[in-house]
């Protein structure tokens, strides 16, 4: 992994350290967290889309709100048929059931079992005791700011992702008056 220092001044040259000291603490833990569900997933015999799939069909049943597989499909911008295929996968594993939805006979809701409730308790209870330990200790008077902080943030990567592709290098490059090939 590259130090802050020098992917700082890669993605920042030109912001203040308290800032840039900021996003690069998000960027560590946005890592943390992506490596903490890989190994979670991997813990559970379960791969990352099953894992999130299972989260949400709880985080909607905790809400009062019905998961179907087009709000799965669409909440994991996965195809219907793999939706099906990861149902299929959960289904058998005994984490999820499909059932009649409650208001519209053609559709289907989502599920989840006590079986996967229990597992899901299991494994993540003392991580999340953890972290609520961790967030206690952030002074009361600052946990507003920082909510806002990762709220906006947040919002704002919803917003991200339409970026033209990379383009393939036509000519050579030249770095520090050097040529592509190291020599100048």
């Amino acid at each position: 992994m590259p130090s802050t220092s020098r992917s700082s001044s890669y993605w920042y040259p030109h912001h203040d350290p308290d800032v840039v000291g900021m996003l690069e603490a998000l960027r560590r833990f946005r890592l943390a967290d992506q490596d903490m569900r890989a190994r979670i997933s991997t813990g559970m015999h379960m791969n990352v889309t099953d894992l999130q799939a299972l989260r949400y069909v709880i985080a909607a049943e905790a809400a009062g709100e019905v998961a179907t597989p087009r709000g799965l499909a669409t909440h994991l911008h996965i195809s219907t048929a793999s939706t099906t295929k990861l149902l299929d996968r959960l289904t058998r594993s005994g984490h999820l059931t499909r059932e009649p939805h409650p208001t519209d006979r053609r559709s289907l809701v989502v599920v989840a079992t006590a079986h996967a409730h229990d597992e899901v308790r299991e494994r993540l209870a003392r991580m999340h005791e953890r972290m609520a330990e961790i967030a206690r200790a952030v002074p009361s008077e600052s946990r507003p700011a920082v909510e806002e902080f990762l709220r906006a943030m947040a919002a704002h990567l919803d917003t991200e992702g339409d970026v033209p592709p990379l383009r393939p290098l036509t000519e050579p490059a030249a770095t520090n008056g050097r040529s592509a090939r190291g020599r100048g």
